[in-house]
């Protein structure tokens, strides 16, 4: 047994648990690209209106401040700040809400 385990046997629990956090985000962070990805690829007019540096990058800035905010969130939760999970949660579901709104239509 490591000693860690023997002083303090919740360490062992927090591990997994913060394992847990990270899939979740990790997973969330996928569905996110995903739906990134088809709103770009949708020619929607509203993409036209974006400012010009983002259409001089060719939308790539965008994927790098999804990686940025996936990335910030992983390295959080994995260093102490497991509750920004559900902040996460909130952010993709935002996402997945406004996506689905440019998709269908709606907008």
């Amino acid at each position: 047994m490591i000693a860690d385990e023997c002083l303090f046997p919740t360490y062992g629990r927090l591990r997994n648990n913060m394992t847990v956090t990270l899939i979740v985000i990790f997973l969330l962070g996928i569905a996110n690209f995903a739906l990134h990805k088809a709103v770009l690829e949708s020619g929607h007019p509203m993409l036209g209106k974006m400012p010009w540096f983002v259409h001089m990058l060719g939308r790539r800035l965008t994927l790098l401040t999804e990686f940025a905010v996936l990335l910030s969130a992983m390295l959080l939760a994995a260093n102490g700040w497991p509750a920004l999970a559900w902040a996460y949660a909130a952010y993709s579901a935002m996402n997945a809400v406004a996506a689905w709104i440019i998709l269908s239509g709606r907008i």
